[in-house]
């Protein structure tokens, strides 16, 4: 029987695009129908059929057969066949059809079996969005993902030193603030602000140092030395001194306070802090609680005394070498770091009183030097050795503070003591001034034998008499009675053994000098001589590469006196070590330039050479035509500084101030002077210059480090800012 789902399943594959062939064969009917575009003209043959004959009995065998056909393919396919129960008619409708469709359509009747080609899962959620109104769903919140916890305290800790370590202090804190505090909300150990106090303390960033200090003990966490030690380093790096001195006070008051022992390495930062923003005074009441607490006075601990010591630039280089003694006497070797300190002691720093400073450093070593003790050790139940030395701080701070009014502070027993050491450093005065004329007279020696010690080296080596290295521990010399005058750097240079003296003294000491020490080396070297010459033969001696900063101190030394070709000369020989000069090389050559002709050359060549003058170039310019009362070459830097549009400082605005007005007792209206003729002009134009030049404004040394806030703290703070401003 031919069921009407038939034309069900007909009008479904119809509206896939594809055609039908419909065939019906029986004993007394045969009607076929080919390529049927429309279903509809189907259904009546198939009504037909079904209320025709196919009802009567003589109805035995009804095949129907349909061929699937694409529009796009030239073959056309069975899809489906439908058989009555005669096996002889079904043999003879497939052999039919094997011959009209051929063998190449074998395999492709699996393809229409189904109309569905995806399977998609479901579930009630997704069911019920197609029945959910739109606007409703616009009105929802979105869902956001939980924040999943990737990273730990100790991978941020990492992560920052390695930021902080590639001078990324910014990004540092940022990730620590933003990313580690807000998105993760992981809790904080002591790592963590430990290493970026350290951060901050290397550049000097002492507010948020010590704010991040503050936030770690809210939190509940315990500080410890290597935080503590931090802490002092941001008070000694501090730009300002007087702000880091007060905090690194404050601290010390609240580690005394908590009963908090300090360690060697936090009381170097402590004592490096005093060194850098105090006095030496301060450095040794530090140094005397570190001997008081136990520790053992190390070669470092010296370094920072130096560093106490430069800070003091009339009596710095006596101080210095008194405490480099002291050094040597206690057993420190010194190291690179502590030969330059003196190099620096001897190039910023004077000697003081002469006289003084012959009785306090010509004088044997018993004498003059503080007692040295040792210190008593237990070692595990054992008997005490003394194996380490201490030092007698307050007599080495007598001695060294010899000429100088006690402090209000003082008790009555130090004004005794130091009252007993100056007259009994008088009465040994008087007793040697008294042998030495004794020996004078008795052995005939000419007055003109006792010379000073001073930069006139050519009269010391006429005589024969070659001056005292002050460096060394014992000084054996009886034709030296005074150090004379020591005024330059040159001459503090002789009292060291001058340059030969002092390399000698440190391939005694096994240091090897570095570049840093030839550097300072050529700055206190006597100008032209031959010890100037010799540096860069000690360069290729001691196998050291010379860097810019090395010619630049040579090209300065020659340019300060006036010699601006031997300053032009040193550029082939620093082409030659391949090295190119840079801003401070121009710098120094135009301290030389003291005519127009040579400053306008510069300015010159610096352009072709494709690099642009800045505010130290103009500066030195201007200050050597200031030193001249040259208005013409002047006019003509503001000329060039104008029209390369490089803003005054204001290092250039004082300049400009002090060159526009008149001498203090100068009258234009009673006296004519030729030197002050064009100033008028000048001033003149220097006003018109100021109303169309920008001054240069000199960034916050903490701006690079600071975190930018983003937009929506930005108009936080702007609200904040606000709502202050009207409740003031």
């Amino acid at each position: 029987m031919f069921r009407i789902s038939t034309l069900r399943h007909l009008r479904r594959h119809y509206s896939l695009g594809q055609c039908y062939s419909l065939q019906y064969q029986s004993p007394s009917l045969t009607w076929n129908s080919s390529a049927c575009k429309d279903v509809g003209s189907i259904a009546p043959h198939l009504r037909a059929l079904r209320l025709g004959s196919l009802l009567s009995s003589q109805c035995r065998t009804l095949s129907v057969s349909l061929t699937l056909q694409h529009p796009d393919c030239t073959a056309s396919r069975n899809s489906r066949s439908r058989s009555a129960q005669s096996p002889l008619d079904a043999k003879s409708n497939g052999e039919r059809e094997q011959d009209h469709q051929g063998l190449e359509d074998f395999g492709t009747h699996a393809k229409s079996y189904s109309s569905r080609k995806v399977f998609r899962k479901t579930s009630p959620e997704l069911q019920s969005l197609q029945f959910r109104d739109p606007e409703d769903a616009e009105e929802e919140p979105e869902v956001k993902p939980r924040a999943v916890q990737k990273n730990t305290a100790y991978w941020y800790f990492l992560q920052c030193k390695k930021l902080i370590k590639g001078d990324k202090l910014a990004e540092a804190l940022d990730m620590f603030q933003s990313q580690m505090l807000k998105v993760e909300r992981l809790q904080p150990e002591e790592f963590n602000y430990t290493v970026l106090i350290g951060g901050c303390g290397r550049v000097g960033y002492i507010k948020k140092a010590f704010k991040l200090y503050n936030n770690m003990k809210k939190r509940g966490l315990v500080p410890t030395d290597a935080t503590y030690t931090a802490l002092f380093n941001a008070c000694a790096e501090c730009p300002w001194k007087d702000s880091g001195l007060e905090h690194a006070l404050r601290l010390q008051q609240e580690l005394k306070a908590k009963n908090i022992q300090l360690n060697l390495i936090t009381y170097h930062a402590l004592l490096k802090t005093h060194a850098l923003c105090s006095d030496l005074r301060a450095c040794f009441h530090v140094l005397k609680e570190m001997v008081e607490k136990g520790h053992v006075i190390t070669q470092e601990t010296f370094n920072f005394l130096l560093i106490g010591c430069i800070k003091d630039k009339e009596h710095g280089f006596r101080f210095a070498l008194q405490i480099w003694r002291q050094m040597l006497k206690l057993g420190r070797e010194p190291d690179a770091h502590s030969y330059n300190l003196l190099l620096r002691a001897a190039r910023d720093c004077g000697i003081g009183d002469s006289s003084l400073a012959s009785r306090l450093l010509l004088q044997s070593e018993e004498e003059v030097a503080p007692k040295v003790t040792r210190a008593g050790q237990k070692v595990r139940g054992r008997k005490e050795r003394t194996s380490e030395r201490t030092i007698d701080v307050e007599a080495l701070e007598q001695q060294i503070f010899v000429d100088a009014p006690a402090e209000p502070g003082v008790t009555e027993l130090k004004k005794e003591t130091l009252g007993k050491t100056l007259k009994s450093m008088t009465l040994n005065r008087k007793a040697e001034k008294n042998l030495k004329e004794q020996q004078v007279s008795s052995d005939l020696v000419p007055v003109s034998h006792i010379v000073p010690v001073e930069s006139g080296s050519n009269l010391v080596a006429d005589v024969g008499i070659k001056p005292p290295n002050l460096l060394d521990l014992h000084i054996n010399n009886p034709h030296v009675v005074s150090l004379g005058s020591v005024v330059t750097p040159s001459d503090r240079l002789v009292l060291m053994g001058n340059m030969d003296g002092f390399l000698d003294k440190m391939q005694e000491s096994g240091v090897v000098p570095d570049i840093k020490t030839l550097t300072l080396l050529a700055e206190v070297v006597e100008p032209k001589s031959q010890s100037e010459s010799s540096l860069l033969s000690v360069l290729e001696e001691h196998k050291i590469k010379p860097d810019i900063a090395f010619f630049n101190t040579l090209v300065r030394k020659r340019s300060k006196l006036g010699d601006l070709e031997g300053a032009k000369a040193l550029l082939p020989i620093l082409v030659d070590r391949g090295l190119a000069p840079n801003l401070p090389t121009f710098c120094n050559l135009a301290i030389a330039c003291r005519r127009k002709k040579d400053g306008l050359q510069l300015l010159s060549d610096m352009k072709m050479s494709g690099v642009t003058p800045n505010a130290h170039v103009y500066s030195a310019l201007i200050n050597s035509a200031m030193k001249r009362l040259d208005y013409v070459y002047l006019t003509e830097i503001l000329r060039d500084m104008q029209s390369c549009q490089v803003p005054p400082n204001e290092v250039i605005i004082r300049q400009l101030e002090f060159a526009a007005q008149y001498p203090a007792k100068f009258d234009r209206y009673k006296s004519k002077n030729t030197y002050l003729e064009k100033i008028d002009g000048f001033r003149g134009y220097y006003h018109s210059w100021l109303n169309s030049m920008a001054a240069e404004e000199s960034p916050h040394p903490w701006d690079k480090y600071r975190i930018p806030l983003k937009p929506e703290e930005e108009e936080d703070g702007e609200e904040e800012s606000t709502a202050s401003k009207g409740t003031r």
